[in-house]
């Protein structure tokens, strides 16, 4: 798995569409080895892009927890001490 995709479920406050689509560009990225397509395959990549932006947004709206949500500012502290621990 990609490790620039980030968990974007149960989060305060909750994801934007910017996250989304950032996730989205990511997992098109790995799945089609391109890191900026070529101009022969620019449309297809910013439709695979956008469909699924707009899967996963619908998909994180329909998911339900009964856990609280998350902070944001302390998974990202968490996420570096543990990067300082490994490197």
């Amino acid at each position: 798995m990609c490790r620039n995709i980030k968990t974007l479920f149960n989060f305060e406050p909750a994801v934007t569409e910017a996250e989304i689509r950032a996730a989205s560009i990511q997992f098109v990225r790995k799945v089609s080895g391109f890191t900026k397509p070529s101009k022969a395959n620019e449309v297809a990549f910013l439709e695979a892009v956008d469909q699924i932006a707009a899967i996963t947004g619908n998909f994180l709206n329909s998911l339900e927890t009964n856990a609280p949500p998350k902070n944001r500012e302390e998974e990202a502290t968490r996420a570096r001490l543990r990067a300082s621990q490994r490197f």
